[in-house]
């Protein structure tokens, strides 16, 4: 295996720990949750998944052969509430997702050394790759502080629950587990 490939696996294993996450995240979350706002000026998780649906469908579709903002996007369209039901927001968030992991799982060695550009501004695909990286990473971040904020109930934690830091380390060390949502999960290699 090449350093390039191994890069790629790295890669999509981390991304199956976000998405691990989001799912993780909007199961414990009613649908009145999950379209709340916990304030006037706040996203609900909805707009995120929306937002993120949308971004991923826009920068990986024709990634290597097309600007990574098309001109059929339409951004602002994402930061307003979602007018239909849950499951039709997960299947455009799945849409967008599905897009990114068959794009990246379709790359080779040569396409890592090729240059994407994304609203006119050249970089590598593999700036590209962490940029995206970064910008799920981000708003995962905001999708589990607001489900906190709007979540009516206990929660189920994803990553160590408090106070459970030594008993976890006991558990889990030297494994994948240690990282818990963000460990590999089962079913991966």
């Amino acid at each position: 295996m090449s350093r390039q490939d191994s890069w790629i696996i790295e890669t999509l294993q981390t991304l199956a720990s976000y998405r691990r996450m989001i799912d993780g995240i909007t199961v414990q979350l009613s649908d009145e949750e999950l379209f709340a706002r916990p304030a006037r000026e706040f996203n609900s998780v909805a707009i995120i998944l929306r937002h993120l649906g949308g971004n991923l469908q826009s920068r990986w579709t024709n990634f290597l052969t097309t600007d990574g903002e098309k001109a059929t996007r339409d951004r602002d369209q994402e930061f307003t509430d979602w007018n239909d039901d849950r499951e039709s927001l997960i299947k455009y968030f799945d849409d967008g997702w599905s897009t990114l992991i068959k794009t990246l799982s379709e790359l080779d060695e040569a396409a890592l050394e090729q240059t994407v550009t994304i609203r006119g501004e050249p970089q590598l695909v593999t700036q590209a790759i962490l940029r995206a990286i970064t910008h799920i990473a981000y708003h995962v971040g905001q999708i589990a502080l607001i489900a906190r904020l709007v979540h009516d109930g206990p929660w189920q934690w994803l990553t160590i629950a408090p106070n459970q830091s030594h008993h976890h380390n006991q558990s889990t060390w030297g494994t994948s587990a240690s990282r818990s949502v963000f460990g590999q999960g089962e079913n991966e290699n």
